[in-house]
């Protein structure tokens, strides 16, 4: 009986013809030809009642069943070995043919020979056995031998490879036809009891080679015509003969034609699947669907069925019904299915495999045998979607517009509104003109527009400008690669503005616009390029290895494939390559991040399990029946069946694994969506999922952590939609490697209906200490709760809307400190993923989310008025600067008042921040309320791109709003743009479009961005969302402008490699070190020139070798000089630097740049010093060296290290660098401004570790400050002592610079008014700069991470205050820095550690501020005791209190008395601290006390106190009590004289207070005089040029009162100014309860008198003012001349 196999895995014993009965047993050779015969004649008959089917690739097993799929009739049912003399007579016939001179027409007309199509004996001999597909591997060679057929079951295979064959012997030649499904397949059979034909023992044998003469063969047929009409096309024709299903198949009218050339189809893997997919979808009854629209074969079910059932050693299939496996649920599963048409021999290619795709021929890449790696299933669809969005992006900036593509660089612009004294001014032009030998000078208005500077030049070199087209020109600046902008004015640009700053000339070239260079220009070619991402990643560092490729997954599935082939080519020894097998399994799960899914783990225990089954004889045939002989699934064996059910699992891995780490096929484009779906919002399931394992964990943490579990979190603008749910805790698993196994279903009482669209899972990974383990990270017991392992977040709905669904890989985002806790073992190296399985329900239909209709809106004039009480409440918080701080009463007081609202520019993110819901019935009146809003600034509008404002509308409509602004303004703001990416679900997005957009149109901000792509591509949660927008720039930009990023990226690794040589080098050896890694960068300038990261408009030719070096602090930067590639340049200068992050000082820098943009659009322009300063990658960076400028501890060290505690330094250097009077009162003006800016910046920033070393002078004045690594009150620290005591720096000899002497005069008054107005003018802008900040919360900076970092700017801006409260606030900060001796202290000790002193100094300098100089014990003679006498008041220069120390001195039989101040102790032990930091020195007494502090009492307790404190101090160790320190300490200075000492004290007490004098009166005084809420305000601000009688400078204050006030109850004084004649008060005085009526009535009395600590206070003067003669409902401000008035 012919065995013939069903398509639905049972067998069929039918006879071969009517009538005739076979004989069991063996079959004979005469008897075989006749069934052969017999049988192919059978499927003639049979073909007619089928439809048509297209060709399959040639099998190289048998395979004579019916494919589901890309099937076709197979004529060789049973190949017989030749005899010798049929052998001879075929190689004679052959080898009269000459395949070099045989044509197309002859090769043609031989193969189309009936006899060489029909008869197997007529073909050449050196066929025989050989696959013709031109997709074998032909690097399986096999020996020519002469084999023997074996009679074998025909059976359906399964595919191990679904697009790549491999050959099993024993095997027939086949030619290429298969069988049609016969109509009895799909009817019930009565011939089911019939046993099937036990084959005896197969015998092995081995197939031909494929020699030389057979390539060219094979090559000459497939070039043939025919084979092109007939082989190739036919394959591409419609397969509507396919069967889909089990149900009966309509019968053809006609039979098909079936071409006699069918057999040399070369070219199996190009067969598309489109048809057979539409077939798919049009055949009813389709139960078993795949979900790529495939086919299936219900016999898969059985495939993943986990029991199997063995009776007696002969495996067995429990049957189950149709209807039983039509309702069957599949498991989720990424990848498809095994089916029929995927045998183990016959590549089934995937639904997408193009036509035209390469032949595979044997040394081809690997992944053309593999097309299921390429198709849509192994991809990324939202990044081929975005990819097909960035080429229809370039479209709209063809290279032609030359708007949008000069190729140059355009000079930045900042608008500014002139200030007072600066209208009209003019500057001083130089322009080069290339037909002029000498450059052409004059002078213009600084508003004057570019064109006309232009036409003033032509006028030199042009008679007739009439024939001069003036918008053909541009002006270039020299040194630079930048021109002006022609439209805009002279002085608005930022280069013009740093030489008016600089008191520099401005220089610039006249260039014809056609001979401007324009090297940095897209062409044509780019516009056309590919969108490949991945193409120009090469130079990128990433913070995770690089995943496999597709080309290297092809390899291990090579290797897969080879292990599979030699494990079924042995079956005999199964047991031997079984483990083969497993390990190339194993290896391509560690190539994928070590990720071992369940059905691998399963498929690879049902292989072990089928190689291990028994053999036993079979009652019925009497032949061996075992694992490799049969089954009843349609495989040749259970061995077969658990490797294709392997196979299966290993391509589902292969294929998530591809869409979830790895990049796009080039050329992939989105197919349409032809699932089925429903919508979210009528879904009322609960949100669930399955979570399975965490894989690829470091070895440490199977040692350190007992237990783990995940926290689930569901999330929407940043807050949880709700409550956390916790996973189980379960331990570490052992499979292939170590994972952590959950396999636990997580449900969320959430219905999805209620999910916002841009809801987020958010998972966090924890572990539990295991205490128990030596290596254990907590031993020392101080972390004893859980550890924060890894977190990872994902959109729960998909950039279509549709709700997740399948299996998810996420790279989980860990620490370098958690991944290595222990110093025990091996730890995972950082740049190793680790991944968390999640596995999503996969609903016959997808869950669609679309949103719901809008509501109205209503007209703002139909709404009701609001009553006072609630209008003044909603104006107050509309006023706020941001929503921090918003009460819940607040929230829902604003959004009930919505609609009121509108007027108030801040108001809309406060109002969507109070919405109090954002499911999916909310969004209608939210986007509502949206779309009718008012458009908001720019500036405004980067608040809605915060993370608490996650709705992809709002954050569309507020990129809209934000395209309004220029591209210099947008620079100004990129770094918050760059990390609001964040934020955004979904790759595809309007911020992303819209900074590529404006990318491709500015080259400064394509450079920019390049730079902060490059460095966000470094974080670990989102590097790989920053990686494809930083590919997407790089296919934009063009050649020009990526060569030269290309260029600068080599450059910046050369620098970072030298700078971390010369940074891990010893002190003697840098020098030579620097010098060969310098020759190294020099031969990178012999190549070519290179743009600087700083700055796209620098550009280097080389190195100034010479004036390269490098700094001598911690981080040991590097100097680079590089010489200008414009010869009109100057020398560029920059610092290299390696070991810090420099992300911290950019954003301080913006952050300052930013103000300086504020004060200057508002006239004040305080000669800020900007410089630039860009991070190139982890830990390095360059920035801009500013020219002539010193740090501050040079220039005071200068003077001694004492210098810091001096007052003329700055002075005296400055008047070195300015010896004219003018340039020096120029230079010291410069000072005022500039340090006006920094302490305002400074403050507000809140700049910490501020010395000496990070503040700078430059020659003209501008002072400036570097080195931002600890900002927003983050101080730097020594032990339990903050170094940052002051809230700026302000020291004496700072004020020395300002006053203009020592005296305080009229000029610090302008320098306390420049910091109060730029103060306020930041603080108008609270908003703008809460939402910078608050845009980096998530850039990984370790000193801005959350809102406790805000709440510090937000309180130093004090954005509740008036400016007048605010203006008191900031001058009492001034004040207190000023009057801060921690500050010189501070500088003191960093003079010290940077001069590198071993001890203290020598005896010549002092090391205490009071003391002349240093003494030591030989020269005073041992102390033997010193203790604290008593405490005296003294009045000089203020009231203060001193304490006598009484000293005995060994020799000496008097004691001494020094005098000394709490302060002066204070001082003493901070230096003993510091020169002693491991001794344990005595306790120091609180320098804090509540209330005031210079009193009897307080002097009394701070007695006791230092007498126990100097009482332990000379108790101590001998290296303390015995040191110079303390010796300097107790040593006797002037002061200290005895007639200054005890005995004087009681004189001074008694002299009695001088009565007030008068005399002239002189001097003027300050007033803001404002009236709100029935209270008068008299804010005393500033008095100039008093005059006392004695001539010494008074201590003055002032008195006012309201008359008539006979009972004197409307005093109000101010605090005492201390020895001035310009005192600055800024103090407020609050008259309430007082009426406009009753104020009219009264006069304000001011008096300005001098305390006198020795005789009575003395009257300097006073005004009398009449408050009718005031219009209170505005403020007033005004200077008054002070006269003499009765004293009240």
């Amino acid at each position: 009986m012919a065995h013939i196999s069903s398509g639905n895995g049972f067998q069929f014993d039918r006879p071969a013809s009517p009538g005739v009965v076979r004989p069991k047993g063996s079959v004979g050779k005469e008897e075989a030809l006749r069934m052969e015969l017999e049988a192919l004649d059978k499927i003639k008959r049979e073909k007619r009642h089928t439809l048509p089917v297209t060709a399959s690739s040639v099998n190289s097993l048998p395979n004579p069943m019916t494919q589901t799929s890309n099937s076709r009739q197979e004529k060789d049912l049973i190949v017989f070995s030749e005899s010798e003399t049929q052998k001879e007579e075929q190689k004679d016939k052959f080898e009269d043919i000459d395949l070099e001179k045989l044509t197309k027409e002859e090769l043609e007309k031989l193969l189309l020979d009936d006899s060489f199509g029909v008869n197997k004996m007529t073909r050449p001999s050196s066929l025989l056995g050989c696959n013709l597909s031109a997709s074998y591997p032909g690097r399986h060679a096999f020996n020519p031998a002469s084999f023997h057929w074996t009679p074998t079951p025909t059976h359906a295979q399964t595919p191990i490879f679904p697009s790549v064959p491999f050959p099993k012997p024993p095997c027939s030649f086949q030619n290429g036809f298969s069988p049609a499904l016969s109509p009895f397949i799909s009817q019930p059979t009565p011939f089911l009891s019939f046993t099937p034909v036990q084959p005896p023992a197969a015998l092995v044998y081995q197939q031909p080679a494929v020699t030389p003469e057979m390539a060219k063969l094979f090559d000459k047929i497939a070039s043939t015509s025919e084979y092109l009409k007939n082989g190739r096309s036919s394959s591409m024709e419609t397969e509507s003969g396919s069967v889909k299903s089990l149900e009966p198949m309509p019968q053809p009218s006609e039979p098909p034609n079936i071409s006699r050339f069918e057999w040399l189809d070369l070219d199996p893997l190009n067969k598309r699947k489109e048809v057979e997919i539409e077939e798919t979808r049009t055949v009813s009854g389709c139960p078993f669907t795949e979900e790529s629209g495939t086919a299936k074969d219900p016999w898969d079910a059985v495939l993943l069925d986990e029991h199997e059932v063995v009776d007696n050693g002969s495996p067995s299939v429990q049957v189950k019904s149709k209807e039983t496996l039509a309702t069957q649920p599949r498991r989720a599963s990424t990848g498809a299915a095994v089916t029929r048409s995927q045998s183990l021999n016959i590549p089934a290619t995937s639904t997408d495999h193009s036509p035209d795709k390469q032949v595979y021929k044997g040394s081809t890449n690997a992944l053309s045998k593999y097309s299921i790696l390429q198709g849509n299933e192994a991809q990324n669809l939202e990044v081929v979607a975005f990819c097909e969005d960035i080429s229809k992006l370039r479209l709209k900036f063809p290279h032609v517009d030359l708007a949008t593509n000069p190729g140059y660089v355009l000079s930045p612009v900042i608008t500014q509104r002139d200030a007072g004294g600066d209208r009209g001014s003019s500057v001083k032009v130089s322009i080069e003109i290339s037909d002029s030998q000498q450059p052409v000078t004059f002078t213009c208005d600084v508003s004057s527009p570019v064109d006309l500077l232009i036409m003033q030049a032509l006028c030199w070199v042009h008679d007739d400008l009439n024939q001069v087209d003036i918008s053909s020109y541009v002006l270039k600046v020299c040194g630079q690669e930048e021109v002006l902008q022609n439209k805009h004015s002279l002085g608005s640009h930022e280069y013009v503005q740093n030489c008016r700053k600089w008191e520099t000339e401005i220089r610039l070239q006249l260039l014809f616009l056609s001979t401007m260079r324009r090297d940095l220009a897209r062409t044509a070619e780019d516009d056309i390029s590919p969108i490949v991402l991945e193409k120009y990643l090469g130079l990128v560092e990433r913070p995770f290895k690089e995943a496999v490729t597709r080309e290297g997954l092809a390899e291990y599935l090579e290797g897969y494939h080879k292990q599979v082939h030699l494990c079924l080519q042995n079956e005999s020894t199964l047991y031997k390559t079984v483990d083969s097998v497993v390990q190339s399994v194993k290896n391509l799960c560690c190539a994928l991040d070590e990720i071992e899914t369940p059905a691998i783990t399963d498929a690879i225990k049902r292989f072990k399990r089928s190689v291990n089954l028994p053999r036993t004889r079979s009652p019925e045939a009497g032949a061996t029946s075992s694992a490799s002989t049969g089954s009843a699934n349609g495989y040749a064996s259970s061995v077969e069946e658990s490797l294709a059910g392997l196979t299966d699992a290993v391509f589902d891995l292969a294929k998530l694994y591809l869409r979830s780490f790895c990049s796009t096929t080039p050329g992939c484009m989105m197919e349409e969506d032809r699932r089925d779906s429903r919508e979210a919002s009528g879904t009322t399931e609960h949100l669930q999922f399955t979570l399975f394992a965490v894989h690829g964990i470091p070895a440490t943490w199977v040692s350190s952590f007992e237990k783990y579990y995940l926290m689930c979190a569901l999330t929407h603008n940043n807050r949880n939609l709700f409550k956390p749910v916790q996973s189980k805790k379960v331990g570490t698993y052992k499979s292939f490697f170590y994972h952590i196994k959950w396999d636990e279903l997580i449900n969320f009482p959430i219905a999805v209906a209620l999910l916002p669209l841009e809801a987020m899972l958010s998972l966090s990974l924890y572990g539990v200490l295991n205490q128990n383990a030596n290596n254990s990270p907590d031993s020392n017991k101080q972390r004893k709760g859980p550890e924060l392992l890894g977190k990872v977040s994902m959109p729960l709905f998909d950039f279509r809307r549709v709700l997740s669904r399948g299996s998810k890989l996420l790279s989980l985002w860990t620490s370098p400190q958690v991944l290595q806790p222990g110093a025990a073992g091996k730890g995972k190296n950082p740049s190793e993923r680790i991944i968390l399985q999640v596995d999503f329900p996969s609903p016959a239909v997808d869950v669609l989310y679309v949103g719901p209709q809008e509501n109205g809106c209503p007209d703002p004039q139909s709404l009701e008025p609001l009553d006072l009480g609630d209008r003044s409440e909603i104006e107050k918080l509309c006023a706020r600067a941001s929503a921090f701080g918003l009460s819940r009463a607040d929230r829902q007081l604003l959004w009930d008042q919505r609609y009121y609202c509108r007027d108030y520019e801040y108001s809309l993110p406060k109002i969507l921040a109070s919405a109090p819901s954002w499911d999916w019935g909310s969004m209608g009146e939210i986007h509502s309320l949206l779309h009718h809003w008012p458009p908001l600034s720019p500036v405004s509008a980067l608040e809605l791109l915060d993370s608490k404002f996650a709705d992809t509308e709002v954050r569309k409509v507020a990129v809209s709003w934000i395209e309004s602004s220029s591209d210099d303004e947008l620079a100004d703001y990129l770094p918050q743009l760059v990390q609001a990416v964040k934020f955004e679900c979904h790759l595809n997005n309007a911020l992303v479009i819209f900074l590529l957009s404006r990318a491709l149109g500015n080259v400064n901000i394509a450079h920019y961005l390049y730079w902060l792509l490059r460095d966000t591509v470094q974080d670990p949660a989102f590097g790989q969302c920053y990686d494809r927008i930083l590919g997407a720039l790089l296919c934009l930009c063009g050649t020009g402008l990526r060569a030269e990023l290309e260029k600068q990226t080599r450059l910046v690794q050369l620098l970072g490699a030298l700078a971390e040589k010369v940074r891990q080098a010893s002190s003697s050896t840098r020098q030579v070190v620097l010098l060969e890694g310098l020759e190294r960068v020099q031969s990178f300038f012999q190549k070519n020139s290179c743009r600087l990261p700083i700055s796209p408009s620098l550009v280097a030719k080389e190195l100034n070798i010479k004036a390269c070096s490098f700094f001598n602090s911690n981080a040991v930067p590097l100097k680079i000089a590089l010489v200008n590639a414009d010869p009109l340049g100057d020398e560029i200068n920059v610092m290299f630097k390696v070991g810090e992050d420099l992300r911290q000082d950019m954003l301080a820098l913006q952050m300052i740049r930013i103000m300086d943009r504020i004060w200057l659009q508002e006239g004040l322009d305080l000669r800020i010093v900007n410089f630039k300063c860009i991070s190139t990658g982890k830990d390095k960076g360059m920035v801009e060296l500013v020219p002539s400028s010193e740090t501050l501890r040079k220039i005071q060290v200068e003077y001694g290290v004492t210098g810091s505690f001096k007052d003329k330094p700055l002075a005296e250097w400055l008047r070195k660098y300015n010896p004219a009077e003018d340039e020096y009162e120029k230079a010291s003006e410069n000072f005022i401004y500039t340090c006006a800016g920094c302490c305002v910046a400074t403050y507000v920033l809140g700049i910490c570790d501020r010395h000496n070393d990070n503040i700078m002078l430059r020659s003209t004045g501008h002072m400036f400050h570097i080195d931002f690594g600890k900002f927003l009150g983050h101080a730097q620290m020594i032990g339990s002592f903050k170094r940052d005591r002051a809230p700026f720096v302000l020291t004496s000899d700072m004020a020395y610079v300002i006053n203009g002497g020592e005296r305080p005069t009229s000029r610090f008054q302008l320098f306390v008014d420049l910091c109060s107005q730029a103060y306020n003018l930041i603080r108008k802008h609270s908003n703008l700069f809460l939402n910078l900040l608050s845009l980096m919360t998530q850039s990984g900076l370790p000193e801005l991470t959350g809102v406790q970092d805000l709440k510090y700017v937000h309180d130093a801006l004090q954005p509740q205050t008036t400016d007048a409260e605010a203006t008191i606030f900031f001058t009492r900060l001034i004040e207190s820095s000023l009057g801060s001796v921690a500050t010189k202290f501070n500088f003191f000790i960093h003079n010290l550690a940077q001069l590198r002193f071993s001890g203290l100094p020598s005896n010549d300098e002092p090391i205490l501020s009071f003391a002349p100089r240093t003494y030591t014990i030989k020269q005073d003679g041992r102390i033997r005791d010193a203790s604290i006498f008593s405490y005296q008041k003294r009045y000089n220069p203020d009231k203060h209190y001193t304490y006598v120390i009484r000293i005995l001195r060994e020799g000496q039989s008097e004691p001494q008395f020094v005098f000394r101040t709490f302060d002066e102790f204070q001082e003493l032990h901070n230096k003993l601290t510091i020169l002693f930091p491991l001794w344990k020195l005595p306790g120091f007494p609180s320098k804090m006390v509540l209330g005031r502090t210079h009193i009897k009492d307080v002097a009394s307790k701070r007695k006791v106190e230092l007498s126990s404190y100097v009482h332990n101090l000379m108790r101590g160790s001998t290296e303390v009590t015995q040191c110079d320190l303390i010796y300097t300490f107790f040593h006797p200075i002037a002061r200290d004289d005895k007639t200054e000492g005890v005995e004087g004290l009681s004189k001074t007490l008694e002299i009695p207070p001088v009565s007030p004098t008068t005399g002239r009166v002189e001097g003027e005084v300050k007033l803001s005089v404002s009236y709100r809420n029935s209270t008068l305000f008299i804010m005393v601000m500033h008095i100039k040029d008093l005059m006392s009688n004695d001539g010494a400078d008074p201590n003055p204050y002032v008195k006012t009162y309201l008359l008539p006030d006979p009972h004197k109850t409307s005093k109000r004084k101010t605090k005492i100014a201390r020895k001035t004649r310009n005192p600055t008060f800024n103090e407020m005085l609050v008259y309430s309860g007082y009426s406009k009526e009753t104020l009219k009535q009264r006069e304000l009395q001011l008096s300005v008198l001098s305390a006198e600590s020795l005789r009575e206070n003395c009257c300097l003067g006073g005004i009398t003012l009449s408050l009718k003669d005031f219009d209170l409902s505005r403020e007033t401000v005004k200077w008054y001349k002070l006269t003499t008035v009765p004293y009240f």
